[in-house]
């Protein structure tokens, strides 16, 4: 096992279970943050081909889904929409600069941090979290449920040696007052009401099956055999597993040990208690509702530990997301992203340290390039305006005016411009119009690479007749919708009045 050291460690995203879905908050984020809608669009393609449907309708669709609904829908569809917030707020929290140290899931959530960490495709991520659920549902006569009993691990094994029954099993633990049982629906009946007569607080969790659990033993080889036919990557980043207790080694064959799941306990309590001890002060819940966050307060209280939600809505009505990432750029966890997205886009095979190593040198004459190249192709020439109808000659004045002396009559209208503009990239982007306030941070808040906001600017230069751009012109200049509004109205108002004729 590799040792980890406080030198080592100091940010973990953690990646919820089984009730890991706010469809609120993830609408919400949809409506802001553009990854939501890009690793949505990657997954429908493969529920399309599984299922005939997609995610996307399911849970961003006319009306906010909410998990009871989708698990009365079918069992993948709560499954993969627990996966896909998952993987969404990674992929925004990412953009947004946030580099965490270590990976952690809480049991099906341990699919979504192997494959955040590069170790799967984000379809075939899909394809096992689909098989995951089909597997058992193969599994004749698997009825059962898992129930949160308010106990500690010890004391919830002794209630559950009473009943003797083989099926039954602790499936988490995740803290001291806290540990799930799983196992037959019968006997969990059972354990509720020998629970409540010790005062053993009881409260049954939202799930379409009986996970980590000795009756799942059958469905183990089928779906090891499954995952071991498609491609496993090497890991681009550390994963701790609370289930086998240690990080992903690079040997590991991920089939054999993602099947070892079905029938071991996740024991989470222990993972973030490891990884407190390893340096880390920082956990951020990479996924839907809180409740992680919730178990790390609880686990560290007393502690300096920041334990932080995203796709959630927090205490004010707002989305957590929002507040967790101003507190991770005060903390100097967070910032502005030079390239997001653009070694996938531009260099999909090279090391991402490679192409950090060039972007850091190379960047910013790459975008003077994109945006001198765009430029030649925007015309030159000026939108040429109707000319105005002649005015009656009863109402002609007496005498010119020089022109020197007339009213800015062509002067832009800033109003109207940017109305304009908010129009313009609110299409483009596919986001609603209100999102494009006059301070709002194109890429740090929107998600905007530099490249899409190179396109955008060429768009808005080609609407008004702008000359080509001069050499010198820096995109970072313009990094909000404040600042390009002045440059189209100053651009304006240095221009040569249209002639009319």
């Amino acid at each position: 096992m590799t040792v980890h050291t406080s030198a080592d460690l100091r940010t973990t995203f953690l990646f919820p279970g089984q009730g890991g879905f706010d469809g609120e908050a993830l609408r919400r984020a949809a409506q802001k943050y553009p990854q939501v809608k890009r690793i949505f669009e990657r997954i429908d393609a493969e529920t399309m081909n599984l299922f005939s449907r997609r995610i996307t309708d399911l849970v961003l669709g006319d009306h906010s889904a909410e998990l009871r609904g989708l698990l009365d829908d079918d069992a993948w569809a709560s499954q993969v929409a627990i996966y896909a917030a998952g993987l969404a707020s990674y992929e925004i929290l990412d953009a947004q600069g946030v580099r965490p140290d270590v990976l952690a899931g809480h049991s099906l959530g341990e699919i979504t941090a192997l494959v955040a960490a590069g170790a799967f495709s984000v379809e075939d991520g899909v394809r096992i979290v689909a098989q995951r659920v089909a597997v058992i549902q193969r599994q004749k006569g698997i009825e059962g449920r898992m129930v949160a009993l308010s106990a500690g691990a010890d004391r919830a094994r002794r209630l559950l040696d009473l009943l003797d029954d083989p099926l039954l099993a602790v499936a988490t633990e995740n803290h001291d007052e806290q540990t799930v049982v799983s196992g037959p629906g019968e006997v969990l009946d059972r354990v509720i009401a020998i629970a409540g007569q010790l005062g053993i607080g009881a409260i049954e969790i939202d799930t379409p099956f009986p996970f980590h659990t000795p009756a799942l033993a059958p469905a183990v080889p089928e779906f090891a055999a499954y995952v071991g036919k498609l491609d496993q990557h090497p890991l681009q980043r550390l994963v701790y597993s609370p289930i086998l207790q240690r990080y992903y080694e690079p040997d590991d064959a991920l089939a054999d040990r993602l099947a070892e799941h079905f029938v071991t306990p996740v024991r989470f309590a222990a993972a973030v208690r490891h990884l407190q001890a390893a340096g880390v002060t920082t956990f951020v819940e990479a996924g839907g509702r809180a409740a992680l966050t919730k178990l790390v307060a609880r686990l560290t209280k007393g502690s300096d530990i920041r334990a932080l939600p995203s796709l959630a809505i927090d205490g004010d009505g707002g989305l957590a997301l929002d507040a967790t990432l101003r507190i991770l750029r005060d903390a100097g966890l967070a910032g502005e992203v030079e390239a997001p997205g653009l070694a996938e886009l531009l260099a999909p095979t090279v090391p991402a340290d490679v192409f950090e190593a060039y972007w850091a040198e190379h960047g910013d004459e790459v975008l003077r390039r994109i945006a001198d190249d765009i430029g030649a192709f925007t015309p030159k020439k000026a939108v040429q305006t109707p000319a105005p109808a002649a005015a009656p000659a009863a109402s002609a004045p007496a005498a010119s005016t020089p022109a020197a002396s007339t009213p800015a009559a062509d002067a832009p209208d800033r109003a109207e411009i940017h109305a304009e503009l908010r129009t313009l990239y609110a299409e483009a982007l596919e986001y609603p119009e209100e999102v494009f306030e006059d301070g709002v941070q194109l890429e740090a808040e929107l998600g905007v690479d530099s490249v899409k906001q190179v396109e955008l600017l060429a768009r808005a230069s080609k609407r008004y007749g702008l000359p080509t751009r001069e050499a010198g012109f820096r995109l970072e200049n313009y990094n909000t919708m404040d600042k390009i509004v002045d440059f189209v109205v100053s651009e304006l108002s240095g221009r040569e009045p249209v002639a009319a004729g």
